[in-house]
Parts: C-alpha cells; structure tokens; sequence
C-alpha cells in the first residue's frame, strides 16, 4: 500500500474518498484493511465534517457500541483508527472536477491539487451546508445567537432558548439543561419532528416547552438580553430573559461541483446508487448521507455499513479477482485477511 506523489504535487492513489466527516473516516480505515492506499479530500479545513463543524459536544445516540458519545470524541476515534492506514488528508480543498483517463482511472481536481486514482468513493454528507436563519435577531449572530454549540462552557449559568423541534433542537436542550440556570424550547409546530425517545426524555427533564411558537424579535445592547415569543391563541408576545439563543432549525445543502460530475441525483441533493453503493458513473461509489435508494435511512450507523459495502466493492472494481468479501479481521488490524 503505497502513495505517489507526483512531481507537481498531485496524488496517485488506489482510492479517493471525497468528504472526511465520519463515513469518511471509516472509508478510510476500511481501505487500508483491504491494502489499498487512499486520499481523503474534503473542503473543511479539518476531519469530522459536519460534526466536528457544528456539533463536536453533542451527544450521538444512533452509534453501535456506544450509549452516548460526543462528535469531538467519535471523530477522535475515528481517527486513531484511520491512521493504522496511513491516509493523506487534503483539507481545505474542494473537490471541483471529475475526469476519465483512457486506461480508466480517474482524475479528481480539487482548489489546489490533482488525485489520480483507480476508484472514487463519495461520502459528502449533505454537501456544502448552510444554516438556516433565524428572521428575527440576526443582528445578535456571534453576540448571543448562534446556530450550534461549539462548546458547553460558554452556557454555564445561562438563561437559553433554543429554537426548533427537530433532533438537534432536542438534543441541545437536553444537553444543556444541567449547565443553564434555565432552558426554554420553543417550536412553531404542536408536534416535534425528532425521535420520540428523545421528545420523551425533554417532557420528563427540566426544560420549559412553548409549542406552537415562534421568536418574533431579539433585543439587547451589545449582548443579547431578551426574546420576544408569539404564541399561537395568546394576544400578546411573551419576553424571555436570556443570554443565548440556539437557532436549530436545520440547513440548507446543495453538491456544488458534484451535479456537474454526471451522476444519476435525486431532487439534486442525493446520489443515486445501486446495493453495491455504485452510482451510475464506473468506478464511482457514495456512501452516508450523500446517497439515495429505496428504503434509505439517514444514520451514521448506516453510513457505516454503506462505506464499507462501497470500499470493498471498489475493490473489486480495481482487482476484478478480488473478493467482494474481504474475510474476517484478524487479531492484528494491520494484516489484510485472506478469503479462503
């Protein structure tokens, strides 16, 4: 398993995996364990993509093996395990264009570099994200109001609103409901849109719920001090004292350069794939959240089994001879398994 690195920097590798959130990781791990070098492309500046972005203190639920555990510390883990394979990383660059070679590979451009290899997995997420606004108060973004939670420590003793009904709105207010001296949800519908464990353990927990609402102004002077509320059937806003806002009302995505790639979208936000994780490109494979197929589930825990189904079918693609089924890992995680 080797990487070439060619005289003008580009890369020549057995696989490139475009995206380094944590289907990316794993993609990266699983293609060393099958002794294939790769490359990891992603136009963040860091591993983890949206999770370490915008959530690394949040708590993830939906991992198996793992009651609860923090996207900075899955990322973290993700990465020790990817290392045992020697990935090379190129972050801060976003992948722009997708060629053929005669001889079949395949040619990745990115903003500042060329990737050269023999097979392609896409693991983007949702693409390139951008949070949804909240109308009311952006004046206060960065000075009060913000859109996830870098870190816990700066709500320590706060008062909090947080605004949405989805799992990220849940999931904050349960994790900062023991840090806040008060948590306040407030979302514009009667029901939640997350999981219904989660929407049980924010009825059972100290947070105040306020449905069928909506943050209708902010005020303040240089920090933010109050939140005005409508509540539907009551005639007058209520104010809220806080100091922090969390605006958890989802984001919108587009693939950028990838619609541009040839590949079967659908509703132009996911790429279609067949059980192999092919899409309709040769050599190209997607994996996480980026994918579409009947019966698709959104879960990292999916994602998981879908990058690996991706990289071992990628193997074949490169080695017909290959098996699609690599054999069971050994003791040592450094030795490929040879099927029998």
């Amino acid at each position: 398993m080797s990487v070439t690195e060619l005289p003008d920097g580009a890369r020549e590798v057995d696989v490139c995996i475009v995206g380094a959130g944590p289907v990316g990781l794993y993609g990266a791990y699983y293609t060393g364990q099958r002794g294939l070098s790769v490359a990891v492309v992603d136009s963040l500046s860091e591993v983890g993509g949206q999770v370490s972005a915008m959530y690394p203190e949040k708590q993830i639920y939906d991992v198996a093996g793992f009651p609860a555990i923090t996207g900075r510390d899955l990322v973290r883990g993700l990465v020790a395990q990817a290392a045992q394979m020697s990935p090379v990383y190129l972050l801060g660059q976003e992948a722009q264009r997708l060629d053929r070679s005669e001889d079949g590979s395949l040619r990745v451009t990115t903003t500042r570099t060329e990737v050269t290899c023999r097979a392609l997995v896409l693991t983007g997420g949702i693409g390139t994200f951008t949070p949804r606004p909240l109308p009311a108060g952006e004046d206060f973004l960065g000075r009060g109001l913000e859109y996830f939670v870098p870190s816990s420590q700066e709500y320590v003793g706060r008062e909090v609103v947080v605004v949405g009904g989805g799992d990220s709105a849940l999931d904050w207010a349960l994790m900062l409901e023991p840090l806040a001296s008060g948590v306040t949800l407030v979302h514009r519908r009667d029901a939640f849109r997350g999981h219904e464990a989660s929407v049980a353990q924010v009825r059972a927990s100290g947070v105040r719920i306020l449905t069928g609402a909506q943050v209708t102004a902010l005020e303040g002077g240089t920090v933010l001090e109050r939140a005005h509320v409508s509540v539907r059937g009551e005639d007058e806003p209520r104010v809220l004292r806080c100091d922090k806002v969390v605006a958890a009302l989802g984001f919108t995505a587009h693939l950028g350069p990838l619609e541009e790639w040839g590949l079967e979208l659908r509703d132009n936000r996911h790429v279609m794939v067949d059980t192999a994780m092919r899409t309709n490109v040769p050599g190209v494979f997607a994996a996480g959240d980026i994918t579409e197929y009947d019966g698709k589930v959104r879960l990292i825990s999916v994602g998981f089994g879908e990058v690996a189904t991706a990289v071992n079918n990628a193997a074949v693609h490169i080695d017909p001879k290959a098996h699609v089924f690599p054999g069971h890992t050994s003791n040592d995680p450094h030795e490929v398994p040879v099927p029998a």
